[in-house]
Parts: C-alpha cells; structure tokens; sequence
C-alpha cells in the first residue's frame, strides 16, 4: 500500500479538483460573498505565502479571533496545510480566560475580525508571545495594536505556493480550549489524522451525511471545536457550506434560510429556539420550509422542541454527543427518516436520546469502582469512550488522574446505554442531585420543565438543606404567565415527589457559558452568596405542598 498520511490538504484538494465550482457563501453587511471552492483554494495557497512572510514556520501557533466567514474558513486550511496549528479562539470567553488560553498556546500571529479589535486591545499588555496581528477587513481607526496589517493586503502581494509540504498525519493541526467552566480552560490538540478520520465520520451513513447536494448553514461558532468538524467536512464533500458572519442574530439566521435555502442548520439547541421564536414574532413570513434537518447540540433537545420543528416546519431535529476532548462528535442520532414518524411517541422518545456510537467510537458506562454496567436502558454509570479523535491528554499540561482510566477518556456524563445501542445522557457527574441518599437527574427535570408550553428554558441546580443534604431548585424563564405551583403539578405527573423543586424562580434570562450552555457554576456561586436574582414571579417553596421527600 502507498505510505499516503492523513493531511488536512487532501479535504482541500478534493474540494479543489473535484468540487471546485461549488460555493462558499458568506452573509455581509450589504448582501452575500459567494467563493467557488476551486477560488478559496487559491486564496489558501496566497496565505501559506503571507503567513510565511510574517515568520510563521512548522509547529507555530495562530490565533484566530473570528466569526463564521471565508476567511476564517481560509484559515483552517491554510495554517494546518503548512504544518503550524491553528488554535480558534473563543471571543466570548472571559479576557481573563481569554488571555489565558493566548499565553498558554504561545500564539505567534492573531488573525481578527475587525469589530474584536477592541476585545484584543483590551488583553494586549498581558500577551506575552503575539508578534503579528492581522485584521480580516478594514482596520479600525485609531487603533493601539502593534505590527497590525490588512488580510487582504497581504494576500494581494502574495503568490500561492506551488504545493503544501507533506509531513506526518500525527502532527498537530489544531488547537482547541474547553470552556473552563471549571477551573482554567485546558487545550486539546488535533491531529492531521484525527481531523481527517472525523471529517470522513461525518459523511458516513449513520451520521450527519454530509453530501455534494447539501447546502450547510453552519451557525455553530468556528471559534468552538472546529465548528464541529463541518468546515472540513463539507470541503471533503463538496457541500454547499453557508457561513452567517458578523455577530448574527436569530432575525439574521432567518434571513438567511429564507433567501439561501439551507437543507441543514448546524447550531446549538439554544439558537434553535432563538430562531423559532423570531419567526413567530416576525408573523411566520419567512421560508423555513427548505430545512430537512436542524441539527441541534450542546446539549441535548427537549421533545417538545423536536415535535414542535417537525410539526410546523417539517424540520427533523437531530442531536448527539460530543465534548472538545472528541473533536466533538462520538454519538448521533437520526431515527425518524421524516418528520411524520415523530408522531409516534416511541419514536419521538428515541429521537430525543443522543445515538448511536459513530464508526470508529467505542464507548462503554461503569460505576463508581470502574465495573462496566449493562446496555440495559436502566443501569446509570459514568459514559467513557476511545476513539481515533478522542483526545490522549491535555496540551502542555498533566491529564490528572481522572481523566482516563485503562484507556478510555472519562467524560463526566452519566448515562444509560439501551439494548439497541443508543446512549442517552443522564446529567453530568458533577450535575447530579443526591438528595436523601437518592440520585436526581436535573437533565429530566429541565427538559421536562421546557415541555410545558409556558416554558422557554429552564435549568436545575442543587442547593444545600440541613435534613435532605442537597434539594432541587428550578431556574424559569417563561414565555407566558405560569405560576410556580402549576409547574410542580405539572412534573408531580412524571416523577416522584422527592424529585420536585422545592422552589421555582423565575428569571428574564438564564445564565449561558461562552458556548450557549447553562451556567450552572454561576448559578450554582450565586446561590451560594445568597445572590438570588433581582427578578422573580411566584418564586416559592413546595415542601409543604409535596410533603416533603415522601
């Protein structure tokens, strides 16, 4: 067999020689910017040659500071293609963590938007390695920075490179920050060969499926584990990829269907509502009807959201699993092949778990002694996986003892395998309520909460009680009038009633972390300085009115 590695470069070539007239497109401030694949491999070659020319050689690392554009999407090729990392900075960190994670991965060059110029001037005195700073537009006036340019300046006097180098698929591609919901956010290394294995998962049968015919819009941030691989995946593929730019908001998303007509959105389950609530306040007017598929993540989709896009829209709703430390995906799920088969309760109920392990994942649960359990559907125990993209330890940093166990990375989320192989999430380890010396899951509770039709979102947090140890407490943001009392009733039918809350609050907005995840850890702080928010409707206690555990 040839001795051919694994390299970010073939997904280029491919889309390059094979799909080089399909289109990357971008929403602007006055329209679209629309890139055959064939023109953006050029543009790639062109920035090899004026990274280069700013010093960046082998093994270097380049910070990106951007949104979901072509020229984001023009350095995810070029910067692994000549064998330094590209490391996607988060802006929506904190500048605190956001400087952390800089300083840890030694960025050599900055590429950055220009609207988040103001973000990197803030943390410039603390960063201690940046030499370059390129700005992907007009560079603002007035501006601080040193050693600043103007991407396109520097690509018009560039030539493209004749070839890309070759070198080992075990060389770092990128680089990847978890959100440091605890502790200092901890840096993942991909490799050519783990980016390149999961970009070829994503279009296997029984996963996402990316195909030539597909048009993407890719909302979720690029700036967040790769944007779940699909930039690289739909290069392999050919697909149509659609990028919404500049801080989009939910009426942008909307315009973008309506005029783009993506077959499949990628987002987090939170966007997914945001963009169904615009459309009903902007009167339904917008062309939804395009989207075979929303794919959902970060956590995983209530039922109703599934039922109600499937419903009104036509729209599967598909979810799965994943973390920073897989390169995200390990788990997907897409059981009903039309939306019609949601109507069955069975099948809306399997929709809503978070699938099947992907090729090439293994995965298994144990309990606290590390006994692997049954796939039963009923034995709880910690999710653990091994897979060619999940991660071996942290960049520069020591794993911890608990990160892996006998080769297999510990995830944190509790879960039950059922006979068919499909996991379904529990909570997280560290989410779980032992109350009594019983466990409750705030994951069932939440997303029963948002099954009710005067529920937004809702989150579940516990808090410390001198008899139980620890009790449920349930977070609400409401979107019609409800009362506390009509909540606990309405899950005192679908659970024991040492599960309810023994208090509801209701909040104009729920913590979110960097990544449109509840922040739990803030809440969880807040409560503990008795810092309960200034906005409240019904908030009370149920111990009474549930009696208690019982």
């Amino acid at each position: 067999m040839m001795d051919r590695q694994l390299l970010v470069k073939r997904l280029l070539w491919r889309a390059e020689h094979v799909f080089g007239a399909n289109q990357v497109i971008t929403r602007t401030g006055g329209g679209y910017e629309v890139c055959m694949y064939a023109e953006l491999a050029v543009r790639v070659r062109k920035l090899v040659t004026a990274l280069r020319g700013l010093g960046v050689r082998p093994g270097d690392r380049v910070l990106t500071l951007a949104w979901n554009s072509q020229r984001h999407l023009e350095a995810y090729f070029a910067v692994p293609g000549m064998g330094a990392v590209l490391h996607t900075g988060n802006q929506r960190l904190s500048p605190v963590q956001l400087a952390y994670t800089i300083n840890h991965a030694g960025d050599r060059v900055v590429l950055v938007e220009p609207d988040l110029v103001p973000l990197l001037e803030s943390i410039a005195a603390r960063l201690a390695t940046v030499r370059h700073v390129v700005v992907l537009g007009p560079i603002p006036d007035g501006t601080g920075l040193s050693g600043v340019q103007a991407y396109e300046d520097l690509l018009a006097v560039a030539d493209p490179v004749e070839e890309l180098p070759e070198f080992g698929e075990n060389t770092a591609a990128a680089l990847c920050y978890t959100s440091g919901t605890t502790g200092d956010p901890k840096g993942v290394l991909y490799s050519h060969r783990s980016t390149v294995l999961h970009a070829l998962m994503l279009c296997a049968a029984g996963s996402v499926e990316v195909a030539p015919a597909e048009r993407f819009l890719l909302v979720t941030p690029m700036s967040h584990v790769n944007g779940w691989g699909m930039p690289y995946a739909c290069a392999l593929a050919g697909a149509t990829l659609i990028l919404p730019g500049t801080h989009p908001g939910p009426e942008d998303l909307l315009q973008i269907i309506h005029e783009q007509r993506p077959t499949t959105a990628v987002a987090a389950v939170t966007v997914g509502t945001m963009i169904r609530q615009a459309w009903e306040k902007a009167g339904r007017t917008h062309r939804l009807g395009s989207l075979r598929r929303l794919w959902l993540g970060g956590q995983a989709p209530s039922a109703a959201e599934i039922s109600w896009w499937a419903r009104t829209c036509g729209t599967r709703v598909v979810n799965g699993w994943g973390m920073t430390e897989v390169s995200p995906l390990g788990t997907f799920c897409s059981v009903a092949a039309t939306p019609e088969e949601l109507a069955d309760t069975t099948v809306l109920e399997r929709q809503a778990r978070q699938g099947r392990p992907l090729p090439l994942v293994e995965v298994r649960i144990v309990d606290e002694a590390g006994s692997e359990l049954a796939w039963d559907g009923q034995s709880a125990g910690e999710l653990e996986v091994r897979a060619p993209w999940a991660a071996a330890g942290y960049f520069d940093q020591a794993s911890g003892a608990d990160s892996h166990r006998d080769g297999w990375l510990r995830t944190g989320d509790v879960s039950v395998i059922h006979p068919d192989g499909s996991m379904q999430i529990k909570d997280r380890t560290k989410d779980l309520i032992k109350s009594g010396g019983e466990w409750i899951s705030s994951v069932e509770l939440e997303n029963a909460l948002m099954g009710h039709p005067a529920v937004r979102e809702a989150v579940v947090v516990a808090v410390a009680d001198p008899k139980w140890v620890e009790r449920p407490l349930a977070y609400v943001e409401a979107q019609a009038e409800v009362a506390a009392d009509e909540l606990i009733s309405y899950l005192a039918e679908r659970f024991p009633r040492f599960w309810l809350p023994d208090r509801v609050i209701f909040v104009q907005q729920i913590p979110k972390t960097s990544v449109g995840k509840f922040d739990k850890k803030r809440i969880r702080s807040e409560l503990a300085a008795g810092a309960l928010p200034e906005v409240m409707r019904g908030g009370m206690r149920h111990e009474d009115a549930v009696g208690g555990r019982g």
